[in-house]
């Protein structure tokens, strides 16, 4: 039985809205991720065009892994964010016998616990966010700042992965 007082104008409570709102534009983001890497191959999708490590299977796998590094942070904080490596040197490239399908598959599987975590997290919970150069000491983030965040590294990666594949073979995602 819900304790939530009913709402007088038959809306869903501002709360739920809000995490429709960041879920449904998280979405709208991993979609263009995911869009920019249709009809390639494992060669196509591994292929560097730029002097950076980015290709194409490397950036889906990095954005899986923040993606669930920082749900992991959403729920228990910093250690639990730490709870599980990070190979910092092969995360943005396609290395043994990863395949551009098991990367999706992976990125698909995230992106659901995701949606699934979002449903049930007070988006005011919040950690102090771990020990690193680029935060400020005895910072915290919410659950909502932590969504923001995925939904902004998302999108960055999403605009990555536009460039690469227009280098590949002039295709365009965003444009």
């Amino acid at each position: 039985m819900s304790t939530q007082q009913p709402n007088p104008t038959g809306q869903p409570p501002a709360a739920d809205l809000e995490r429709a709102d960041l879920l449904e534009t998280l979405a709208k983001h991993r979609g263009f991720l995911r869009h920019t890497v249709r009809g390639l191959d494992d060669e196509q999708a591994a292929r560097r065009t730029t002097v950076s490590e980015l290709c194409l299977g490397g950036l889906i796998k990095h954005v899986a892994g923040v993606e669930a590094r920082w749900m992991r942070f959403a729920v228990g904080g910093a250690e639990a964010m730490r709870s599980e490596p990070v190979d910092w040197e092969g995360q943005f490239r396609m290395i043994g016998d990863e395949t551009l399908e098991s990367l999706l598959h992976t990125y698909e599987k995230v992106s659901q616990e995701t949606d699934a975590l979002v449903a049930t997290l007070d988006l005011n919970t919040s950690h102090a966010l771990p020990e690193a150069p680029w935060f400020e000491p005895g910072a915290r983030w919410s659950v909502r700042r932590v969504l923001l965040h995925v939904i902004a590294e998302t999108a960055q990666h999403a605009g990555h992965a536009d460039i690469i594949r227009e280098s590949l073979d002039g295709a365009k995602t965003m444009g």
